[in-house]
């Protein structure tokens, strides 16, 4: 494999029905029949709640050297990640590294092409190394993302920023056949620097790199 092929990774997430029916007839005359009550009572036949039956949601299998990751889970935009506020941009940088996490698990890039402006360098080298590791029937094995400390600033008039505390597992690429592509890249604990900007979508990743 020559060094055109070698993919650099640097940067790297019952009902319970209870039904109780209580039946009384009172002031029954002796020998009355019970429709001869003169409380006019009857008895009713007690209901039945049906209980729903839960969706079963298929079980998350990571990758291994056999195949792909299956049924990773899809990360959803938090609420508080749609404010302009200090804690919006938290939010959205812990959010943006979720979807990086997805697409080195699962190879889509969808989301962080729409989440990263068309400025960020460092975002557009991530999106070619996962598209060329998925490529070829390529896939990943490792490379989750952790970020365990997220510290954002925003100032008037100035760049919204945030550290990040980037932790990612190790990451084997194996080709079709499941043998190994390349040395694996080992696995990472980094401190990063996120640049962002709020606009009338939301919050949008303006470019990120190591804090040195």
């Amino acid at each position: 494999m020559n060094s055109s092929t070698s993919i650099s990774f640097r940067a790297r997430f019952f009902a319970i029905a209870v039904v109780g029916v209580m039946l009384g007839l009172t002031g029954c005359a002796p020998g009355d029949p019970p429709e001869a009550s003169q409380t006019g009572r009857s008895s009713a036949s007690p209901s039945v709640t049906a209980t729903p039956t839960p969706t079963p949601v298929a079980a998350y299998k990571p990758a291994t050297s056999t195949g792909r990751a299956e049924n990773v889970p899809v990360p959803v935009l938090p609420e508080a990640a749609k404010a302009n506020s200090k804690e919006g941009l938290e939010a959205f940088a812990r959010y943006w590294y979720q979807v990086l996490s997805y697409a080195y698990e699962t190879g889509d890039l969808t989301d962080v092409q729409r989440l990263s402006g068309p400025n960020c360098g460092l975002c557009a080298n991530q999106e070619k190394a996962i598209a060329a590791a998925w490529s070829d029937g390529k896939w990943i094995v490792g490379g989750r993302i952790e970020t365990p400390l997220v510290e954002g600033k925003t100032e008037e008039g100035k760049s919204s920023q945030v550290t990040v505390q980037a932790i990612q597992q190790l990451i084997e690429i194996r080709s079709a056949d499941g043998s190994l592509f390349q040395e694996p890249t080992e696995a990472s604990n980094m401190a990063m620097l996120v640049v962002a900007a709020f606009g009338p979508n939301g919050w949008t990743l303006i470019d990120f790199g190591l804090v040195y």
